[in-house]
């Protein structure tokens, strides 16, 4: 695929990770929607300290820039959908429930760090050659993923006369225990057959950015089981 267009987001995944950045198996451990915003990812970086060696007589004898530190991505998604199994995935906060036992709400309770989530994002592509003859798909997405988001929190809420948006922000971590995960969401083949990752991320890393033709999963807005990978051998 050559110099591939990146149109609107079309999906979010959230799916809820363990202390250690594992993906947490069973059936309220994912989330799937549409109803959002946007999705921010900005760089959490320090200045590196320059060292420098002026002379006497006002003249550099050497300079060398310090490297950055990256500490990692800063999430913010703003989102109009008030889901509250959503919330509880992403901020630990618990759901409440009506006398059938359907969720209808959630408390604000204090910040639990030692929570996670996993973030996955796909934006539709465009080109002339997204629809393969040669390969399976019904066309392509850049995929990312996030596979270790803590420290999940809702921001201000006002409710007006204007629509209402609510802003969650968090920051990834890197290393974990995600693996390849527990989802199909790259070819493995050269039919087309959707499939895990075929490598993990590095203990280093913080995101992975791909361009997959397996389309992404319908949003439900409610909670969906995470049964695939690793829990299938559990």
């Amino acid at each position: 695929m050559t110099c591939p267009l990146i149109a609107n987001l079309d999906t979010v995944r959230v799916t809820r990770v363990d202390s250690c950045g594992r993906p947490v198996c069973g059936e309220d451990n994912g989330f799937v929607f549409d109803c959002l915003a946007s999705v921010a990812m900005n760089p959490n970086v320090e200045d590196g300290n320059d060292i420098s060696y002026p002379a006497a007589n006002g003249r550099n004898c050497g300079y060398k820039k310090g490297c950055p530190t990256f500490n990692g991505y800063d999430i913010e998604i703003n989102f109009f959908s008030v889901s509250p199994e959503f919330i509880e995935l992403t901020t630990g906060n618990p759901v409440v429930y009506d006398h059938a036992g359907r969720p209808i709400g959630y408390d604000d309770c204090s910040l639990k760090c030692d929570s996670g989530f996993a973030l996955e994002l796909w934006a539709e592509v465009l080109g002339d050659d997204v629809c393969s003859t040669d390969e399976g798909g019904d066309g392509a997405w850049l995929y990312y993923l996030i596979p270790w988001v803590t420290n999940g929190m809702l921001g201000d809420l006002e409710l007006g006369s204007e629509a209402v948006t609510l802003q969650l922000t968090g920051a990834s971590r890197a290393g974990g225990g995600w693996g390849v995960g527990p989802w199909d969401v790259m070819a493995q083949d050269a039919a087309g057959t959707p499939g895990q990752l075929l490598t993990p991320l590095g203990p280093k890393c913080h995101r992975r950015t791909i361009i997959t033709t397996v389309a992404p999963p319908e949003p439900v807005c409610e909670y969906v089981p995470v049964t695939g990978g690793l829990c299938l051998a559990s």
